[in-house]
């Protein structure tokens, strides 16, 4: 959920509740008001009366009145208690409506009487629906006024946290572009474009210095490895050594010779990074698989993996010694991590290439197969070739995916 969305609705839930209370508040404490009125109406009437019969010592005549009735009765002497109560106010014979009235009594010639004056709310009742009503009405203009200018005036706020987010989207490490500066009047987001800008600006230096670091290095070894493979190879040429020495000479030339191809694949890896590979031609994928796995049916049958093969045409555009680089990696990891008598399956389609060999039972991790020099126990790669083949789909746009349904560890190329 945005937050703009959880925001808009506990802002606006929060004014409904306050709302809703103020207003029942409100409600009451109008009927409270105007009650007061009517009690002191009838209160006057009580004292007209009160002062009619100390003049003329007599009860007063009873008219009959659109909104005010007045009745006197005979009671037991001190047997009524004076009180304002809520009553029914007869407006015609069967027709009653809602009433205010108040009980009091009056000694007149020593006979004790009960006075009931009843004045009629339908009015003050009708002024409470009509200025509920009303009070209704602004409340609903209110969330409505709210509503909308929340949806307008925090979009127009929240536009430059927005910018920031796309342009933090669209980084991208490799690029020379800079994470671009928005223009905006609100610190909160000055702090996070600054933050975010310095993030990526150190980002990019710590990445050139470790890739500068990384050419440089490799370079720098090609002179020794080769002077240590051409030395091994004279001595080996020239003298006469003892199986121990045999097996240590051996030992030595296989290290040296995994160093060389650990140094080629992060030359290889630099390069594609700094997008140095660009030649690019037709590549026919079907008789380039074709090609490749004739090729490498000496290691097939070394292993006895059975290879199964569905190849439609396909063809690409790209560069082909990555493109071998690729199926080749892909090929021989799914070889490495078979076992003896285990299949691969190959399939492509004009949408995807699929690679499915049987090994292990357990799946891969998905964050960390691609991740450099990252392999599993007792492999003797280098813990870069899923990496280059990664890096290699991502140059030319396609996408690499890893899927683990048993009995087969599935990678699929993505066109």
């Amino acid at each position: 959920m945005k937050l703009l969305t959880l925001y808009n609705r506990v802002n606006i839930i929060t004014t409904i509740v306050v709302m809703l209370i103020t207003g029942i508040i409100y409600y009451q404490a109008i009927s409270w008001i105007l009650n007061d009125q009517n009690d002191k109406a009838l209160k006057v009437e009580e004292d007209e009366v009160f002062d009619y019969v100390k003049l003329n010592n007599r009860l007063p005549q009873v008219f009959d009145s659109k909104d005010q009735q007045i009745s006197f009765t005979e009671a037991s002497p001190n047997s009524i208690r004076r009180e304002f109560i809520n009553t029914k106010y007869r407006k015609d014979k069967n027709e009653y409506e809602s009433g205010r009235g108040l009980i009091s009594s009056v000694t007149v010639n020593g006979k004790y009487y009960k006075i009931l004056i009843v004045e009629s709310k339908v009015e003050t009742e009708d002024l409470i629906q009509i200025i509920f009503g009303i009070t209704i009405g602004v409340i609903l203009f209110l969330l409505l006024v709210l509503l909308v200018a929340n949806r307008l005036i925090l979009n127009r706020l929240w536009q430059p946290f927005y910018a920031i987010l796309k342009e933090l989207k669209l980084f991208n490490i490799a690029d020379n572009k800079e994470i671009a500066q928005t223009t905006t009047n609100i610190e909160e987001f000055k702090e996070l474009n600054q933050a975010a800008t310095a993030m990526s600006a150190k980002a990019k230096h710590d990445y050139k210095d470790l890739k500068a670091f990384t050419e440089n290095a490799s370079h720098e070894l090609l002179t020794p490895i080769a002077v240590i493979n051409s030395k091994l190879d004279t001595l080996i040429q020239t003298e006469n050594f003892s199986d121990r020495q045999s097996k240590l000479l051996n030992d030595l030339y296989s290290a040296v010779s995994r160093l060389s191809r650990l140094n080629q694949s992060l030359l290889l890896l630099v390069k594609i990074e700094n997008k140095l590979m660009t030649d690019q031609q037709n590549i026919n994928l079907r008789q380039l698989l074709e090609e490749m796995l004739m090729q490498l049916e000496d290691i097939f049958l070394d292993k006895q993996i059975t290879v199964t093969t569905n190849l439609a045409d396909k063809e690409i555009v790209a560069s082909q010694y990555l493109i071998e680089i690729l199926l080749n990696n892909l090929i021989i990891n799914a070889v490495r991590h078979n076992y003896p008598g285990g299949h691969i399956i190959i399939k492509l389609t004009a949408d995807s290439l699929i690679i499915k060999n049987s090994g292990d039972d357990a799946p891969l991790h998905e964050e960390q197969i691609f991740t450099r020099f990252h392999k599993s126990s007792g492999s003797e790669g280098s813990g870069l070739g899923l990496t280059i083949s990664k890096q290699i789909c991502e140059n030319f746009n396609f996408s690499l995916k890893y899927q683990f349904h048993a009995p087969y560890h599935t990678f699929t190329v993505i066109f």
